[in-house]
């Protein structure tokens, strides 16, 4: 699997959590969908962290990587208080929509600009290759609940390099 492919279909998959949880009322799912999106955004990241970014984290787009951690870290942050909280707090939705927000602002700055500039610095067996090893990583995070790491990770950025 394309490393970039990989992440615009995860993306994907969180904007749909994001709708569903948008158009439901039910605190218990609109639970469940929080605790999917976070488990989805904390497993994604992990994946970005420590394989994508540092693997592309060459000239040019390491600005763009350097921000991208930190867009990350704001979003744990979003996802640690949100895990103190249940549907019934009030300000879980204002959460929930600050973190929609982010992720959505994160998502439209990597693939209009970030994901461009890789695919033209990396060929498709490169691509590949991190894909592969990405998919496999996030298949091993999906088995357990990775949001639960998520406020271990929230004092600094993840290292790039």
């Amino acid at each position: 699997m394309n490393a970039i492919r990989l992440l615009k279909n995860q993306h994907a998959e969180v904007k749909a959590l994001f709708g569903r949880y948008d158009r439901t009322d039910d605190d218990a799912m609109r639970q469940e969908l929080f605790e999917n999106v976070a488990d989805a955004l904390a497993a994604h990241s992990a994946i970005e962290e420590k394989v994508f970014y540092p693997s592309v984290y060459v000239g040019e787009l390491k600005s763009e990587l350097r921000e991208a951690v930190e867009e990350h870290l704001a979003a744990k942050r979003v996802i640690a208080d949100l895990l103190r909280l249940t549907p019934e707090d009030p300000q879980f939705d204002a959460k929930m929509k600050v973190l929609k927000d982010e992720i959505e602002h994160h998502v439209k700055e990597e693939e209009g600009v970030l994901f461009p500039q890789v695919e033209k610095s990396f060929d498709t067996a490169e691509l590949e290759s991190i894909g592969e090893r990405m998919s496999e990583m996030f298949e091993e995070l999906q088995k357990k609940e990775p949001r639960l790491e998520v406020p271990s990770e929230t004092d600094r950025a993840a290292p790039l390099g």
